[in-house]
């Protein structure tokens, strides 16, 4: 699909849209991004764009010396990783996966649950990173070792899944927790203050500005370490349950909330990417659909009007509140009558019911020249926080 340019309006830059559905609302939040008064390249929308907090999910744009807190989401950091094992000797039925899961379920800390007491280890280039304020340091030191290696809530989660060869994957999908919400609303705050524009952006020629690069940078260290320390558990449980180890060159790791210095039409900028992946052109990532359907291992084309990005998923198409009201328990249950999952949360689980997101299979036609799917890998066991 080639991207639609939206009309701009006066003294905004274009938009570029990769969405053959743009809601209403996402069409405000990009139009606020694309008029804003620091410098913005321009601003591209991934086809998993949707209403979010201050700035849509799916939002890509590029600045030439501003980082705008607001544009980044809450969880600084927030990836997929992914790990393949050969196809296992012992059939993978219900007797072996219904287990599997509830060990992850006791072994790894889920929704709201952390490590007690003063927590886990931190590696030791984590223990005291050189964050910007006082108060931020005291806040990694307290959360920090509570944080490292649980999944949390909402869309995360860990889920084995099968392709089409019969290998197994298992996915993991979670953030920077507690530290980088933090992180998050220090900045925020700042940029609220200090900042330019009705999107507060601040100045990397200042401290404010540069602090806060640095900082999320720490955040989106931690959200990897947290998905390594998850992975490191479950990757031993899974390996003890197929009998086989996970082959380490299919290692797929991306985030999609971040801002990052790259290069684009030939001069350095700061790319702001909240609900969206980076590529280069032919590095492999993920997108994962839904709990239920499919996720897919792609391949990025480096197309450069998307800042080479493409959509961190399928994409919301019903709000939380909205998929509560809407789909009952009974409807998830069919949905997900072929995948291993927790069914006695069934009534809470309907936020994440593949009717409350996009067809995957849609949202990758629409960024065709963004990616190209290399392998489609189908659910076979889901553990949601």
């Amino acid at each position: 699909m080639m991207p639609r340019i939206l009309p701009a309006e006066p003294g905004a830059v274009p938009i570029l849209v990769w969405a053959r559905a743009l809601p209403p609302g996402a069409e405000k939040q990009l139009r606020h991004i694309a008029a804003q008064p620091y410098t913005v390249e321009h601003v591209a929308a991934m086809p998993d764009v949707h209403v979010s907090s201050g700035v849509a999910v799916g939002t890509v744009f590029a600045t030439g010396h501003h980082v705008v807190p607001g544009a980044l989401g809450g969880d600084l950091g927030c990836g997929v990783s992914a790990y393949r094992f050969p196809t296992p000797e012992t059939p993978l039925g219900r007797d072996v996966l219904e287990p599997l899961l509830a060990r992850l379920a006791r072994e790894v800390p889920v929704g709201d649950a952390i490590h007690r007491g003063r927590g886990v280890p931190l590696p030791p280039e984590l223990e005291s990173p050189p964050l910007s304020t006082q108060k931020l340091r005291h806040a990694w030191e307290r959360l920090a070792p509570r944080h490292l290696g649980t999944l949390g809530g909402g869309n995360h989660f860990l889920e084995l899944d099968r392709d089409a060869e019969g290998n197994v994957w298992l996915l993991l999908h979670t953030g920077s927790r507690g530290v980088g919400a933090a992180i998050a609303d220090h900045h925020l705050r700042v940029a609220r203050a200090l900042g330019e524009g009705s999107l507060p952006g601040l100045s990397t020629h200042a401290p404010e500005g540069i602090a806060c690069l640095a900082d999320t940078g720490w955040a989106c260290r931690f959200a990897r370490a947290n998905r390594d320390a998850i992975a490191a558990r479950a990757v031993e449980r899974v390996s003890e349950a197929l009998g086989v180890a996970p082959d380490p060159e299919s290692t797929v790791d991306v985030h999609h909330n971040h801002v990052a210095e790259e290069v684009h039409f030939g001069r350095a900028l700061l790319v702001h990417r909240k609900g969206a992946v980076g590529l280069e052109a032919g590095q492999r990532g993920l997108i994962p659909g839904s709990m239920g359907t499919a996720s897919y291992v792609v391949e990025g084309r480096g197309e450069p009007r998307a800042f080479r990005s493409c959509s961190h998923g399928a994409g919301r198409v019903l709000t939380r509140s909205e998929a509560r009201a809407r789909i009952r328990p009974a409807a998830l249950e069919h949905a997900l009558r072929r995948v291993v999952y927790d069914r006695g949360r069934a009534s809470s689980l309907v936020e994440e019911a593949p009717a409350a997101y996009r067809d995957i299979t849609e949202v990758l036609e629409d960024e065709a020249d963004l990616v190209t799917p290399l392998r489609r890998l189908t659910p076979i066991a889901v553990l949601k926080g």
